[in-house]
């Protein structure tokens, strides 16, 4: 036997064996990690999956399809006007509202698509962290001075993380941009107008039924929130008369595919999970029974989620084994983090921005947990180095990022953000101090 060549198997197997033999079954904290690693799945899936993944999922198929290599590259690409480029890939999460995850199947198809490895990443970050509510709600509960501190230090942040990527990779993304722009661009379909139209129709589907409830008891936050499902409904109903007009697709799909919705709506008015989850059964059985561009719109969306809804989800399992839920404990006890993010030191700031950058954020529960934190004594250092790293990043969402762009360039993006954190939350502290 060549045990050159085996070694690697007979290891694996060895570490599965001892793993097993010495598996902690029985002892109440590794039980109740299991417990809530099962309990964080559940819910991801319950309240993500179908509500903000999958229409990331066709968004991201959609760009691919309906989105010109050209028109990304103008705007997004390695020779575009970089001041363009990193504006509005700074200022994307305004519009988008997302979290780490759902952010990865957007981010996943504007750089296939030949978005510079900069902006592309400068809209990675800036996703799930520039949040019109979450920065409202943050200068609401922990003070003007962190929401300011947050909305700011967001967009630099966002800049200069992805200014930092293009100089790390420059040589590399060069001879990637260039053999894309050697490809020739199909001619458009249809005009722009139209396609914006779709997009933003896609858009408004997302954000409205991902629509937060704010804790004003008035306001137009909460008024969109009360008829956010109405608003949900339409954009859908704009979506199917664009597909029938724009895309050609037979009138009679739409409607076939839009009965049971209405159908569901009425009957479970109190579970809009159900006829929503419907109207994407009924978009997935239209797309992927169609030929042309709506079948390779389903075929690059059904790319995008096989390649990362598994590895969300087994992150999410880790996740939750090892830190819990919110407001729970998994196998590292929460004490560990709440004594060790007290002051201003450098070793606090940097152990809040790795524990938020590991940890899973679900929109806006990183407020009500700091909030815990700092009546437990945390400093406002740590604390804005925490918000900083933690929407942005996730254990599910670099497992992803490593299928994308690689195992190197996802370390160099999880290390900037976490030394970007640090320091700001260094020079927050001795601001604030």
């Amino acid at each position: 036997m060549n045990w050159k060549r085996e070694w690697k198997p007979l290891a694996v197997i060895v570490a599965a064996f001892l793993v097993s033999f010495y598996l902690p079954v029985g002892k109440p904290r590794f039980d109740n990690a299991v417990t809530e690693s099962l309990q964080l799945v559940k819910w991801y899936a319950q309240e993500h999956v179908v509500l903000c993944l999958i229409p990331a999922f066709f968004i991201a198929g959609a760009i691919g399809v309906f989105v010109s290599q050209a028109s990304v590259m103008r705007y997004l690409g390695a020779k575009a006007n970089k001041v363009l480029a990193y504006g509005v890939a700074s200022v994307s999460g305004t519009i988008l509202a997302v979290c780490s995850c759902t952010v990865l199947p957007l981010f996943a198809g504007i750089y296939r698509m030949g978005a510079g490895l900069g902006p592309a990443s400068a809209f990675l970050y800036s996703g799930p962290a520039i949040n019109v509510l979450a920065i409202f709600l943050t200068a609401r509960i922990l003070g003007l001075e962190m929401g300011v501190a947050r909305a700011v230090g967001a967009v630099v942040f966002s800049v200069i993380v992805g200014l930092l990527m293009h100089l790390i990779y420059r040589k590399e993304e060069t001879t990637r941009v260039e053999a894309q722009m050697a490809e020739p661009d199909p001619p458009a379909a249809r005009p722009l107008w139209q396609t914006v139209f779709y997009f933003a129709a896609m858009i408004a589907i997302l954000v409205f039924a991902n629509w937060g409830k704010s804790t004003e008891p008035v306001g137009v936050w909460n008024t969109i929130y009360e008829i956010k499902w109405y608003l949900t409904g339409l954009s859908a109903a704009v979506l199917g008369l664009i597909l029938i007009t724009w895309f050609q697709v037979q009138s009679w799909k739409i409607i076939s595919a839009a009965i049971p919705v209405i159908v569901l709506g009425l009957l479970f008015r109190e579970y809009p999970l159900i006829p929503f989850a419907a109207g994407f059964i009924g978009l997935s059985i239209i797309t992927s029974t169609s030929d042309g561009e709506i079948g390779t719109w389903f075929e690059q969306s059904w790319d995008f989620a096989k390649q990362i809804l598994p590895l969300l989800l087994f992150g999410v399992l880790i996740a939750g084994l090892l830190l819990g839920r919110p407001s729970h404990e998994g196998i590292i006890p929460s004490e560990w983090i709440s004594s060790s993010v007290g002051g201003n030191s450098l070793w606090a700031n940097l152990f809040a921005s790795v524990a938020g950058a590991f940890m899973y954020f679900a929109t806006l529960t990183e407020i009500p947990i700091l909030q815990g934190l700092l009546g437990s004594g945390m400093g406002k250092g740590p604390a804005l180095a925490l918000l900083l790293a933690g929407p942005a990043l996730s254990l599910p969402s670099m497992l992803v990022l490593c299928s994308i762009m690689g195992m190197k360039k996802t370390m160099v993006f999880v290390s900037l953000v976490i030394v970007m954190a640090t320091i700001s939350g260094l020079v927050f502290g001795v601001i604030t101090g």
